[in-house]
């Protein structure tokens, strides 16, 4: 990866199965006393028997982004055992000063760090995981400077603002053997993993097509220059992004609506969405050869992503997905086989015929899918475990992959035909341009 002014040099990464000298030095220790024959006498404190593992023993993490899909992520993790968090990182003061607050509330202490620039976190060695909680044009750049620096990270979904940063945080995820969440939570979810096992195990037959169900995009006018609010850091907000006058709603909750920041909803709700289609299809480690639709995009004020739109995937499979705002499908995902249907959306599960609702797996029908209770939990087995988790990095790009050619082909008017195994655009150099942004330096990749 190139650096950018102020970053630390490039150290070489922790391999897939080495651990912080700190964790080997303790885990030395209890293999040599139990070769010896020695006992070892540990007090159940430190085992987590009955209270929170010893400090030595628990993961340290630093939240990077307290806005409010960081904040919820910070109150996850302050609620697991095995982990503690030391410090929180934002450019905005008010939501940094939160932040730590939050997390001294719940250790009953003073002990969290404050920390304005995220690139001071990742330099930090006596930091193990990060949460990556910051706007998608962000995604990209301190995932990739994390994981070369040694950690471990949960990063929020989408994965990417292109295709093209996607696959460099996954190929630097892979180079350097770190573990990877993205936060699809709803694969962690018991009801959303019971309608893809019905799906994947043939219950409604052949599987056809899916229809993806997801909101609205929101409108506003042309807002006015503002002047910036102290203690934000407007100018690092922006980083690679393209330079624009500050207003209100293009910061914090409402940059999903801006396409130089995100994709809208399709990239926002989409990314869970679709993520669970591809899931119960089994498309999930490929994409689809064609992509086609229409959108109704803004035509004046700041906000410019899709209102309402339709786009039509087709596989090699001959399954298609088709992915529409709520005036076309109702909100969630809906499997079409040869003998029924399965709906699923984030309050229950529905089917025809109704009895596959009542279906209860053994052990060998549910073996195609994890069955793991806690998104967070089951990324911090995998730190321990160096595992592979259950929202994975390859998975998390080739989902929303599916986002960006809907977005592509919409803007473009013209149907997309797409090579899944290269990740490229077959004939059509100006679609191929779209995998990819330039960055405002000096900030790069």
């Amino acid at each position: 990866m190139n650096t950018t002014p102020g970053n630390q040099p490039t150290k070489r990464a922790r391999t897939p199965h080495t651990m912080s000298r700190r964790l080997w030095l303790k885990h030395a220790a209890t293999t040599t006393a139990a070769l010896s024959g020695v006992p070892l006498f540990i007090p159940a404190s430190a085992l987590g028997v009955g209270s929170r593992p010893a400090p030595s023993k628990r993961l340290t993490m630093a939240i990077i982004g307290i806005g409010s899909m960081g904040l919820r992520n910070l109150k996850g993790f302050l609620n697991e055992d095995d982990c503690q968090i030391t410090t929180v990182c934002d450019l905005d003061a008010a939501r940094l000063k939160a932040g730590a607050e939050e997390v001294n509330r719940h250790y009953n202490d003073t002990g969290c760090a404050r920390i304005h620039d995220f690139r001071e976190v990742i330099a930090r060695k006596d930091i193990d995981l990060l949460c990556l909680s910051v706007p998608d044009h962000w995604h990209s750049i301190p995932a990739i400077m994390g994981v070369t620096a040694g950690k471990d990270i949960y990063g929020e979904k989408p994965l990417a603002l292109t295709v093209a940063e996607g696959r460099a945080m996954v190929s630097a995820v892979n180079r350097f053997g770190r573990v990877w969440q993205t936060g699809s939570w709803q694969r962690s979810v018991p009801h959303f993993r019971f309608a893809c096992n019905l799906v994947r195990s043939g219950r409604i037959g052949r599987v056809q097509s899916a229809e993806v169900g997801i909101g609205f995009g929101p409108t506003t006018g042309v807002e006015p220059v503002m002047p910036v609010p102290e203690g934000f850091d407007y100018e690092m907000w922006l980083g690679p992004a393209p330079w624009a006058p500050y207003t209100e709603k293009r910061c914090h909750f409402n940059f999903r609506w801006i396409s130089d920041y995100a994709g809208g909803q399709i990239t926002d709700w989409g990314a869970h969405h679709i993520d669970i289609a591809q899931w119960g299809l089994g498309t999930e480690e490929t994409g689809p050869v064609e992509v086609e639709g229409v959108g109704k995009f803004p035509t004046e004020g700041l906000w410019d992503t899709p209102i309402t739109y339709r786009f039509e995937c087709r596989f090699a499979s001959g399954q298609t997905m088709t992915v529409a705002s709520e005036d076309v499908f109702k909100n969630g995902v809906r499997f079409f086989g040869e003998k029924g249907w399965i709906h699923v959306d984030r309050n229950r599960v529905d089917a025809e015929p109704k009895s596959l609702i009542r279906e209860q797996f053994s052990n060998g029908m549910s073996r195609n899918l994890a069955d793991r209770q806690g998104h967070r939990r089951n990324f911090l087995d995998c730190v321990k475990s160096r595992g592979t988790p259950i929202s994975n990095i390859e998975v998390a790009q080739r989902s929303i992959t599916v986002g960006h050619l809907g977005n592509i082909a919409m803007l473009l008017g013209r149907k997309v035909r797409w090579n899944p195994a290269t990740e490229c655009v077959i004939g059509d150099d100006s679609a191929q341009q779209m995998l990819s942004r330039t960055m405002r330096g000096p900030w790069m990749i």
